[in-house]
């Protein structure tokens, strides 16, 4: 099988942790090509974000034709937007895409609070819910979405099926923001997966830690890999809320705010590569030496 090719139209972090630079580490990660289109470009770091920069829509567009006639697309990945005229714009482009599935993640606030998209730019959403295979909205997200107050996994569950119905599409409902639930021996995460034949719950534990920035991208295009290589919705999230975890518990704990995530698991993944050469009698000295102490 060819390797998954993934369209991420994103805004940039500066610092690593979310947007275009989560998405790409997890789609190298977990197999894919990454392209990319981007929204908007922020000065940010773990403390918060300090200026945003948005991408004139017509150059969003050119990126994603850019990209699409040369190398192909099998799965989109859309986070931060950045206007209503790009959402309107990349709706139209995307249109002519017919077939692939688009996994879009509204995001509107960062882990540090601050906003990314403003009232205008939400009520553009509409246009991309309505072409989505899979939406991921977390628990601030929905209750914008909704005007619904939630409160609970119950509430949590009611507000994904009122966007499911609206714009019939799988809802990933991120349950990361609820508060600890009584029913709970120990503190717990709960996401729930809604969609026309059922309802799958994901309950993990939860990983105290505050370096946490950028596990929506994360997870979003994570999915997004895995339907680009043909995986079902379902497969596809099991797969992305295993990676997730795996992610938050190896976050190396940089930055003195929110930090990013672990993408590579706490591995070197080239050095595992010169000892599976060593492992199977391959000459990987030369290789060693010309990379030496680079991690």
């Amino acid at each position: 099988m060819t390797i998954p090719r993934i369209l991420i139209i994103a805004g940039s972090d500066s610092g690593g942790g979310a947007g275009i630079q989560a998405d790409i580490k997890t789609v190298t990660m977990l197999g894919g090509h990454a392209t990319t289109a981007i929204t908007s470009v922020t000065a940010q770091n773990t403390r918060g974000v300090q200026a945003v920069h948005v991408i004139p829509s017509p150059m969003v567009i050119e990126q994603i034709d850019s990209v699409a006639g040369d190398l192909g697309v099998d799965a989109i990945k859309i986070g931060m937007i950045g206007s209503p005229q790009t959402a309107h714009a990349v709706a139209d482009r995307l249109a002519a895409l017919d077939g692939v599935p688009i996994i879009f993640d509204p995001v509107m606030v960062a882990t540090s609070g601050a906003t990314l998209a403003d009232a205008a730019t939400v009520a553009a959403f509409e246009r991309l819910m309505g072409m989505a295979l899979i939406i991921t909205p977390n628990v601030p997200e929905l209750c914008v979405l909704t005007g619904l107050a939630i409160d609970n996994a119950d509430d949590l569950e009611a507000a994904g099926q009122v966007l499911a119905r609206r714009f019939g599409c799988a809802v990933l409902a991120k349950g990361g923001h609820l508060p600890h639930q009584p029913q709970d021996d120990a503190p717990s995460v709960h996401d729930l997966l809604i969609r026309a034949s059922g309802v799958s719950e994901y309950r993990m534990p939860r990983i105290e830690t505050r370096h946490s920035h950028g596990t929506g991208c994360t997870l979003a295009s994570a999915v997004a890999v895995g339907l680009g290589r043909g995986l079902s919705v379902e497969d596809a999230v099991d797969r992305a809320e295993a990676f997730v975890a795996g992610a938050l518990f190896h976050a190396p704990g940089i930055g003195e705010g929110h930090g990013p995530l672990g993408h590579a698991m706490g591995t070197t993944p080239f050095y595992h590569t010169l000892a599976a050469a060593d492992a199977n009698g391959l000459d990987a000295s030369a290789l060693a030496a010309q990379w030496g102490d680079r991690a």
